[in-house]
């Protein structure tokens, strides 16, 4: 393993404070950060998520941020990562650490791996990967849909996308006690509506909250594709039923 060297410690301070800069530079850095006794990429993780915890957004996590990606940590990763302490730290702070990340795990549009021109400017709109094409649901979904796990521990959290004019069917979380989901978008526009209810225009940064036992529908809006989050809320004895499609004049109806 190279050697990791610091010298900003005496950059930005060594006339001021030598001493602070001998630490950091020497004993934070060229110590601590050499210990074996941790790799470098578990150590980086454990950097940025003590500096999520404490709500430091500035250059120093950014600095860290590209430490991890450049010790291996990837853009599928750093996004699991950065969900899973935003459960336990705050989700502001996820944000803020997100619209970071997503800088430092940059692509250019054209090395994305979609011939569609709309859908590689969706996806470089956000850190989370699109994924695979959602086959396994595709009965219950109007257009085409993918799907990208985030978490599958603890809570499962799944990253949706749905072309244009793509939605899911009227459906039902059922569960004798908790359950439900709740729906966190990330990019694009899109809609959710509950049986009897006007349909709620989605977009980034909008949570919604679905009760077990609620019929209801979600999907993109003709002229976007849209993202979210769908976080499975653990309850007893859950099932999906899924019921009748979102009818084309019920989908005309939105703007």
């Amino acid at each position: 393993m190279a050697k990791i060297t610091q010298t900003a410690g005496r950059n930005a301070l060594g006339e001021f404070a030598p001493e602070f800069a001998h630490y950091n530079d020497d004993v934070l850095f060229g110590e601590n950060w050499n210990n074996e006794d941790i790799d470098v990429k578990t150590r980086s993780i454990i950097t940025v998520v003590a500096l999520m915890a404490s709500g430091i957004t500035d250059s120093s996590l950014k600095f860290h941020l590209e430490n991890a990606k450049a010790h291996g940590v990837t853009q599928k990763e750093i996004a699991a990562i950065i969900t899973h302490v935003a459960f336990y730290a705050g989700w502001p702070k996820g944000w803020a650490v997100f619209n970071l990340a997503k800088d430092v795990w940059s692509v250019n549009e054209g090395d994305l791996p979609y011939e569609d021109e709309a859908m590689r400017a969706h996806a470089k709109e956000m850190v989370f990967p699109i994924g695979a094409p959602n086959d396994g649901f595709a009965q219950y979904f109007s257009g085409r849909s993918f799907l990208a796990p985030v978490s599958t521990s603890q809570v499962d959290i799944f990253n949706v996308t749905f072309e244009p004019g793509c939605r899911n069917n009227w459906h039902i979380h059922h569960a004798k006690k908790g359950g439900g989901q709740i729906l966190v978008c990330v990019a694009g526009r899109g809609y959710y509506q509950e049986e009897g209810k006007e349909a709620i225009e989605m977009k980034p940064g909008d949570c919604i909250n679905i009760p077990a036992e609620v019929k209801h529908w979600h999907g993109a809006a003709p002229d976007s594709w849209f993202s979210h989050l769908a976080i499975e809320v653990s309850g007893e004895e859950t099932s999906n039923e899924w019921c009748q499609p979102v009818s084309d004049e019920e989908y005309q109806k939105l703007k």
